[in-house]
């Protein structure tokens, strides 16, 4: 049985929302503060279930769907990509880790703009600890392994026979 696009981004939107609820979880019950990538990773996730649950929510035929098969895909890479650089500050040597920086709460407050996204995208000192594991990834190696799957998924919808 082949499920049509539609299901499938609305499944990859639940995926999505799953993934912000476990973001949430460690965040506020097991007490992990998310460093400046991790904050992207979670911006990324959020645009990547927006574009699925739009997608499934508006239903559109095949070019359409192709459109957000491929939008979707293109979100879930970036945000895999900032998951390596992520994972690449996590391998670094502890005399090759970035200085870590102020809070985010102080960075989104008094920094510019252009300053606090370049803050966002290359990671500071915070970022090079590995505070979680499971079958040796930690949270940026699993969050790896979810874009991609996402990206698989969204761009699967480009050629699903059933729009």
């Amino acid at each position: 049985m082949i499920l049509t696009a539609r299901t499938w981004f609305f499944l990859g939107f639940l995926a999505c929302l799953s993934m912000m609820l476990i973001a949430l979880y460690f965040q506020y019950v097991v007490g992990l503060e998310p460093c400046p990538l991790c904050i992207t990773q979670r911006v990324g996730t959020i645009l990547v279930g927006l574009i699925f649950l739009i997608a499934a929510l508006h239903h559109p035929g095949r070019t359409g769907t192709r459109v957000y098969a491929i939008t979707g895909f293109v979100v879930a890479m970036l945000g895999a990509a900032v998951s390596i650089r992520h994972l690449y500050i996590q391998s670094l040597p502890p005399d090759q880790v970035p200085a870590c920086g102020p809070g985010l709460a102080y960075v989104f407050e008094y920094f510019p703009l252009t300053e606090t996204i370049k803050l966002l995208f290359s990671g500071t000192g915070e970022c090079a600890e590995v505070l979680w594991t499971f079958l040796g990834l930690s949270i940026p190696g699993w969050t790896l392994v979810a874009f991609i799957g996402l990206g698989v998924l969204s761009l699967a919808q480009f050629w699903n026979p059933r729009t």
